[in-house]
């Protein structure tokens, strides 16, 4: 892919597409049609794939095509990661009789060479926007290597046929089966529930008090996790574009609520969450506390949230991938898997048959 400050072609050449055909695709599968430089045609199918690289054009796509059903399929969201990061959008439309009939909305990172969603693995729940399914084999059967799709929210059935690898599940709460707080406090086994009783006993009794959508404490989101992380893994939110992102998905929030729950004691912030709102979904984007000083505050915390939930009537809490060691004890894993070229797969992962 050619940097993005290359300037195009005369004849508008989105840029790097010799690049992207000789290094991406399976050029034994595809070539270039006669009447469009971004335009191939897949071998022995009636089928073309159109690459658009112009965001507002990608912008178009994907409103058409994304079902909005998740926090993850708006434009709004994913567009906070692109103003954060700026890699180049890679948006591939399939065609059948010069009918749209499916999107990969991606982008190209630089630093690796690699083709991954637009607004990075950060995406979860990913689904194929094919209008037929017998696309899904074929579509990924044009990428030896050089992509990523991860956390792909498909049936375990079909992932096993496609050879699909396991991801890192996510965590859901159903709401639904919880009246309070203490109601909810009721699953647990009877020395776990009084550990957090504990904790929220400790934390209450210094006087904390919570600020709700006080957005300019991202910054100290931002600090607490740097501090949390140090000589450790490290916090990514060291990365300026890291930064920006989370600072844009407050920016951005016009079809989903943005929403941020702050915790001071003795008048210093000592934890803050970042928070979405859609469609009766609670999505717990990020936090960061000071667990150094108050020990026990990442419950009492976990327990602000899902109480904040159940008072803005959420059906679900959304806890996002990895478990970090805690999750599967609250909440109920939801299987994700991820397609990391077809040179990864079985030989036999492509047949369209197979999607029925």
């Amino acid at each position: 892919m050619a940097d993005q400050d290359n300037p195009q072609s005369e004849e508008k050449q989105p840029p790097g597409l010799e690049y992207l055909y000789t290094d991406f695709f399976n050029s034994s599968l595809l070539q270039p049609s006669s009447e469009q430089l971004n335009l191939l045609k897949i071998k022995e199918k009636n089928i073309y794939v159109r690459i658009e690289t112009d965001l507002e054009t990608c912008h178009q796509l994907f409103e058409e095509f994304s079902p909005k059903k998740t926090l993850f399929e708006l434009w709004g969201f994913r567009y906070a990661f692109y103003l954060g990061y700026k890699h180049q959008p890679i948006f591939l439309i399939f065609e059948k009789e010069k009918q749209p009939v499916g999107l990969l909305p991606l982008w190209y990172e630089k630093d690796k060479d690699e083709l991954r969603w637009f607004g990075s693995w950060w995406q979860e729940g990913n689904r194929f926007w094919f209008k037929d399914r017998s696309l899904i084999p074929l579509a990924c059967s044009l990428f030896p290597t050089k992509i990523l799709l991860n956390a792909l929210d498909i049936s375990p059935k079909i992932a096993q046929k496609l050879g699909f690898l396991n991801d890192d599940p996510k965590y859901f709460l159903d709401l639904t089966q919880y009246s309070s707080i203490n109601n909810f406090l009721l699953k647990f086994p009877k020395k776990k529930r009084y550990n957090l009783r504990r904790d929220q006993k400790i934390i209450s009794a210094k006087n904390p008090q919570t600020f709700i959508n006080r957005f300019e404490d991202i910054e100290h989101l931002f600090r607490l996790s740097i501090k949390r992380f140090k000589g450790k893994d490290g916090s990514a939110f060291i990365s300026t574009e890291r930064k920006e992102t989370f600072r844009q998905i407050i920016k951005q929030a016009q079809e989903y609520e943005a929403r941020m729950i702050s915790t001071e004691i003795n008048g210093k912030v000592v934890g803050v969450d970042l928070v979405a709102f859609y469609k009766g979904v609670y999505y717990a984007l990020n936090g960061a506390y000071d667990l150094e000083k108050h020990p026990g505050l990442g419950n009492y915390s976990n327990l602000l949230l899902i109480e904040d939930a159940l008072k803005l009537g959420a059906k679900t809490i959304d806890f996002l991938e990895v478990s970090y060691g805690w999750k599967e004890d609250w909440f109920t894993p939801l299987p994700l898997f991820q397609f990391k070229g077809a040179q990864n797969q079985n030989k036999n992962s492509f047949l369209p048959e197979i999607i029925t």
